[in-house]
């Protein structure tokens, strides 16, 4: 019976093969991009993807890729990315995502806005009718609205629990903290998305409205891809 850590890395292994040599490619974060890493770093080492730059999502994607040996760069050098492989929590039919299960949202989206093209790997698991239904989503707060934003987060109907991470607040790569809001399934989450925008205190959230160009899934009956509707 496959895993579903094989189930993730059939699903890498088949976004790494859109990637073309000379490429800059924005690198995600999580257990899923992880093998679109290892997959990446394989190809450039023996060769057969040449001159390609990586921008993380993170610290942590950072520190991996140096590990692995795939050059980087900054948007200083490279404003737009030519394609971005990275992972979700939960997947809509119309392939707005839940991100943010792995704290690096803010850096995530960033990295998405500024792709020509976004690929997004999951295993089947991450397939939901309505976003929410199986993920809080995740909103990066800076430290002095906590209270205020986890208010007004409960106010709109969502359950709200702060990250933590051995028994202390998580903490983001810019120092902000994480609510995990339960909204249950979404209506319109487009909506949700705008109401959070409209507030100082929410740094980012990870509702990602109309950003994907293709859904990599990988199942127990193979590899298939989403696209979205014109």
């Amino acid at each position: 019976m496959t895993t579903q850590d094989e189930l993730k890395q059939q699903a890498a292994v088949a976004a790494v093969e859109r990637v073309e040599s000379g490429m800059v490619v924005g690198l995600g974060t999580g257990s899923t991009t992880q093998f679109a890493l290892e997959r990446l770093a394989d190809l450039i080492k023996i060769g057969k993807l040449k001159r390609i730059v990586g921008i993380p999502s993170s610290l942590r994607t950072e520190k991996t890729a140096r590990e692995l040996g795939i050059p980087l760069t900054d948007f200083g050098a490279h404003p737009v990315i030519d394609l971005t492989i990275d992972g979700a929590d939960e997947v809509d039919p119309d392939l707005n995502l839940i991100k943010g299960g792995g704290g690096a949202l803010l850096r995530e989206k960033v990295l998405a806005q500024a792709s020509r093209c976004n690929i997004i790997i999951v295993d089947e698991s991450k397939l939901s009718p309505r976003l929410g239904t199986k993920w809080a989503l995740p909103v990066e707060v800076v430290p002095f609205a906590r209270a205020v934003e986890e208010h007004f987060l409960k106010s709109i109907g969502a359950a709200v629990t702060v990250r933590a991470k051995e028994g202390k607040t998580a903490a983001t790569d810019q120092g902000n903290i994480l609510l995990d809001a339960r909204f249950g399934p979404m209506q319109d989450p487009g909506r949700i998305a705008e109401r959070l925008n409209a507030r100082a205190g929410i740094v980012e959230h990870g509702l990602f409205i109309g950003l994907t160009h293709d859904v990599i899934v990988a199942g127990k009956d193979g590899i298939r891809h989403l696209t979205r509707s014109a």
